[in-house]
């Protein structure tokens, strides 16, 4: 009898859980979409999804919780465009990748996901690594891990002796000839080859490295390393599986490259020219900036042994470019959506990107916007994402002061819900 009656108590209480409400009073509000901010406001949650947005602050229901924050800011989560959560740099680490198992991986990428859900980002696009990235997105789907929801692009794609090439540095009994399934393409049909492995693999988007890279171990950290045959080729492949396409570009010539190519976003953009900025607004391409990896990289080069002396001057020539080139490119009219290359710097500080974006002559408004509606609409999840709407999923951030007039602001986040589940308060 007593089982029956536990049974039954059981059921009620999961009846009456199910129709709960959230109501989340907010002192400030900016929802992602109005160029002002909103005061006095509540924000209604039931299970993952915004349902109201209301003037005043609301009374809650007997069976509803009421989570009081009169006396912060509110913004929709915060989405970081460009992060790599499977590792974080540190002085020397080019072993790594010898003495790693994919298990060691894995088990310091759940620290990493955890602190950056925690800085305040709900969503990440992760963009490249070994494929562990993957597995974390499913760990966090299914409630194993707490993290950002994560899009990730599995491993990027290059041409061999590339940015993404995995064996560049290596011995030469060791380098190999890696191919489409490792990433390394050469030439249009092996391009689509690559594409369809990363479907295979179970990824969200592609990433290729249209140019050099600074961390890589090559010498050249800004020339083309795609025709504009293959970028067309990959753009074609990745629309057949509903892929969008995201270049690693320092260069010029690679950069508008890859935007005749028809990618999505172009990461980094260090060395744009004219030409490029306007090719990018033909043709509605993002700019993703990571200035914090540009800064980070730079002043890591000027530590003795941090690098290895094929990367420091790359670090050193290419990092100070970033900032200038993203004022550039936002006075001119250029799409931003917000990105930081985390990984190349501590994970975490994701939240400076937005100081540096304010500095750069980006009002605090718009770069809120970049890491969120914008964000989302390059993403393609504009519908779900990016914005504090009735039917958007509740991904939510409170910060202890007003971002609007101080960036530091963006650093004390108090609050983070992520589709309606609360992480911190």
């Amino acid at each position: 009898m007593k089982t029956i009656l536990f049974l039954i108590a059981g059921i009620v209480f999961a009846a009456f859980a199910y129709g709960q409400k959230t109501y989340i009073w907010c002192g400030t509000l900016i929802d992602g979409i109005s160029n002002d901010a909103k005061s006095n406001m509540t924000i209604v949650v039931e299970k993952n999804k915004i349902t109201a947005v209301e003037n005043g602050f609301s009374t809650a229901g007997p069976a509803d919780k009421t989570i009081d924050l009169k006396s912060k800011t509110v913004t929709p989560g915060w989405i970081d465009m460009h992060v790599h959560i499977e590792n974080e740099t540190k002085k020397g680490n080019l072993a790594d990748r010898f003495i790693q198992n994919p298990s060691d991986i894995a088990f310091e990428s759940i620290g990493f996901a955890k602190v950056t859900l925690m800085a305040g980002f709900t969503t990440i696009r992760d963009l490249g690594g070994t494929g562990v990235n993957i597995s974390l997105r499913n760990a966090v789907n299914k409630g194993l891990v707490a993290g950002p929801r994560i899009y990730t692009a599995g491993k990027g794609i290059g041409t061999t002796g590339g940015h993404a090439d995995p064996t560049n540095g290596y011995r030469k009994d060791l380098m190999g000839d890696p191919g489409p399934k490792e990433g390394v393409i050469n030439g249009a049909e092996e391009a689509y080859h690559a594409v369809r492995q990363r479907y295979k693999d179970g990824t969200d988007l592609i990433k290729i490295t249209a140019t050099g890279g600074v961390l890589s171990q090559a010498k050249d950290g800004a020339n083309a390393q795609f025709t504009e045959e293959e970028v067309k080729a990959i753009v074609a492949a990745a629309k057949d599986y509903g892929f969008k396409v995201a270049a690693h570009a320092h260069g010029a010539e690679g950069i508008k490259r890859a935007v005749r190519g028809g990618v999505n976003s172009i990461e980094h953009g260090s060395f744009m020219d004219d030409e490029g900025i306007e090719l990018m607004k033909q043709y509605g391409t993002f700019l993703v900036p990571t200035i914090t990896a540009g800064k980070s990289v730079a002043d890591s080069a000027k530590i003795p042994g941090y690098y290895t002396d094929i990367v420091t001057p790359k670090a050193l020539a290419t990092g100070p470019k970033i900032q200038a080139t993203f004022a550039k490119a936002y006075k001119a009219g250029v799409k931003i959506a917000f990105g930081t290359d985390a990984g190349v710097y501590k994970h975490g500080l994701n939240w400076k990107e937005f100081g540096y974006m304010i500095e750069a002559g980006m009002p605090a408004m718009e770069a809120i916007k970049a890491a969120t509606i914008n964000a989302a609409e390059l993403l393609g999840e504009k519908d779900k994402l990016g914005s504090i709407e009735v039917g958007k999923m509740a991904d939510i951030v409170a910060v202890d002061g007003d971002p609007l007039k101080d960036p530091k602001v963006f650093g004390k986040v108090v609050f983070v819900m992520k589709e309606g589940v609360v992480y911190k308060q």
